[in-house]
């Protein structure tokens, strides 16, 4: 039952993975100054450059992974950010008790998130992809 659901289901996952992003990327473009701040707050250098960077690679590679092109970078590129933004925004370990549970579990998403993505990286973005039709193609020529 489920192997004939893979097409719709590899779909899905890459849109419910990249509705988070998408948000936080509209949210860091609309509200730049606001992200600016937080990244300064944490004491990171260049948070002009951070801001800017991370809002690119929300918006780019959730767009990658809903039409499913170039699965494999976007994927590997969102799991390293989710990973670096965990370790460095969600640092539970550093905050005051009152923040310790809230950071946690914002910690423990991004690293399932994380997660997410490495499946992505391994198996792909599934029939239902621009990846898919570019292979497709691919073979047509050989």
């Amino acid at each position: 039952m489920f192997v004939s659901m893979q097409p719709l289901l590899s779909l899905l996952s890459r849109i419910l993975l990249a509705i988070i992003f998408i948000l936080s990327g509209l949210n860091k473009v609309t509200g730049f100054d606001n992200s600016v701040a937080y990244i300064l707050s944490k004491g990171l250098p260049l948070p002009e450059l951070g801001a800017g960077a991370a809002a690119a690679l929300e918006l780019v590679g959730a767009a990658a992974l809903i039409v499913g092109w170039r699965t494999h970078w976007a994927a590997l590129g969102l799991a390293i950010y989710c990973v670096l933004t965990a370790y460095f925004f969600h640092n539970f370990w550093a905050v005051p008790d009152a923040q310790v549970a809230g950071q946690t579990i914002h910690f423990l998403k991004n690293i399932a998130i994380a997660g997410g993505f490495l499946g992505l990286m391994a198996w792909g973005a599934g029939p239902l992809s621009l990846d898919a039709r570019q292979a497709a193609a691919q073979e047509d020529l050989h």
